[in-house]
């Protein structure tokens, strides 16, 4: 069995084509969406302002390591790709950052 690691990706993008309903519907749910909701998870956190200019999605991926951080990025972003689609939701410009949380080195200041 290949080692699994387990990765943090932010997924970014902006809002495109975005219909007039969607828009309100955006509108009226997004302070559940702001600075406070903002968390890792597998099935994604969806963050965003007022603005409804960008957006970010946030997810945890656990994947084989061997396949590295491009394939966590590729895996994040089909999975905010279908949310956003299966919502009704336009958008445009994905990108995304990697963390490897297995990888990462932790400093630890001395007492």
């Amino acid at each position: 069995m290949a080692t699994q690691h387990t990765y943090r990706v932010i997924v970014r993008g902006k809002w495109d084509g975005l219909t007039p309903q969607s828009r309100a519907g955006l509108l009226a749910d997004v302070d559940h969406h702001g600075l406070a909701h903002m968390q890792f998870t597998p099935e994604g956190a969806l963050a965003y302002d007022r603005a409804l200019h960008c957006f970010s999605y946030r997810f945890v991926i656990v994947s084989d390591a061997a396949d590295g951080e491009e394939m966590a990025a590729a895996l994040a972003e089909d999975k905010a790709e279908r949310a956003l689609k299966a919502a009704g939701l336009g958008f445009r410009e994905l990108r995304s950052t990697v963390t490897d949380m297995d990888t990462m080195k932790i400093n630890h200041k001395s007492r």
